[in-house]
């Protein structure tokens, strides 16, 4: 399975070449493929904040880069070049506050740095470093998609219909992707009828992006309206919600893209699996439960206008960007770690003493 999902690779937002960062605008997609090339910590936090790129995985390699980046630029500049580093790493942790994966990969990167040896060059540490974190974030994909896959045909062992919403897939993380990651490899093994996707509203990620990454691997899929999914639910037989997650609780609460929430009560009404499928930087132990976290809001253009026009006036707008789903209407949290059914604190902590399995 590994080899053929190394084989089946065919999208990706993240190059790190002759020591730059080459992000591809998920922004402009999928009318046209654009990468930007970042040589600042600056620049990439912009690029964050901008959602250029866009993920909680691609989010937090993208800022392991940009710590070298910048760490880079303060050794060239001389003088206090750990004092003005915190810099750097102050403004990569403010650039998105949910992706859970953002602030696990700074901690990685500041540990590493810490752990540098008198004599060492805390440059090609950096580096290194940040490079594994992609790898590694590539790798735990592979896993969690072959897990992915196992659930799915013990579920039922015939090609079935699966519903996803917002992106999840390889422009979202180091390759392969999480949600995505498991239907590519449930694809393969003949297990998937067609994939339904939610447009994903307001930003339109799986319209966009989803859809564009399916139709890329020739995998059969059909576009809905996100108020379409309790329909699909009753009519066309879907057995498997399938989604990614920005941050999941210690708890097993799961924060993901805003609509998420909803699918997982109409799947819980429908008798739908509803199954998560984040690496295990996703997870945060310190987080008792989900509710406790402040949830990111965006603009209010994102829904007052649509293609250059206005389309309401004078009214408030509420646009969070995410919501919270409470573990108990999960039926599975898949990780590379291993796979939590029904899950619980207990069960998280116990899956976070596990080794990798790969």
């Amino acid at each position: 399975m590994r080899e053929r999902l190394l084989a089946a690779e065919k999208v990706k937002s993240i190059d790190w070449r002759e020591g730059r960062l080459y992000l591809l605008d998920q922004r402009r997609l999928p009318q046209e493929s654009v990468w930007h090339c970042y040589d600042t910590a600056t620049g990439v936090v912009q690029a964050i904040r901008s959602l250029v790129v866009r993920g909680a995985s691609a989010i937090g390699i993208s800022a392991a880069y940009a710590v070298v980046l910048g760490l880079r630029a303060r050794l060239e500049a001389g003088g206090d070049w750990r004092g003005a580093l915190e810099e750097d790493f102050h403004h990569l942790e403010a650039s998105r506050s949910t992706a859970a994966n953002l602030h696990w990969a700074l901690r990685q990167m500041r540990e590493r740095l810490d752990r540098c040896r008198p004599g060492e060059s805390p440059l090609l540490a950096l580096e290194r470093q940040a490079i594994e974190i992609h790898q590694s974030d590539r790798e735990a994909n592979l896993v969690i998609a072959q897990l992915g896959l196992e659930a799915i045909r013990k579920y039922q062992g015939h090609a079935q219909n699966l519903l996803t919403h917002g992106n999840a897939g390889a422009l979202a993380s180091g390759g392969f992707g999480t949600a995505l990651g498991v239907v590519r490899a449930a694809s393969q093994e003949e297990l998937v009828e067609c994939v339904y996707v939610d447009e994903t509203r307001p930003r339109l990620q799986g319209s966009r992006l989803t859809a564009w990454e399916l139709e890329v691997e020739r995998i059969p899929v059909l576009l809905n309206a996100d108020a379409a999914a309790a329909h699909l639910m009753k009519v066309r037989g879907v057995t498997w919600v399938i989604v990614g997650a920005d941050r999941i609780a210690a708890n097993g609460d799961v924060v993901s893209q805003i609509g998420t929430y909803q699918l997982a009560v109409l799947a819980m009404h429908h008798g739908v699996r509803f199954m998560v499928a984040a690496p295990s930087s996703s997870i945060d132990m310190t987080l008792e439960t989900a509710e406790l976290l402040d949830l990111e809001e965006r603009g209010d253009d994102e829904l007052l206008e649509f293609d250059g026009q206005r389309m309401a006036l004078g009214v408030e707008v509420f646009n969070p960007a995410f919501d919270v789903t409470p573990a108990d209407l999960i039926d599975l949290i898949v990780t590379e770690k291993g796979i939590v059914e029904r899950p619980t604190s207990e069960k998280m902590a116990a899956l976070m003493s596990r080794k990798h399995l790969h």
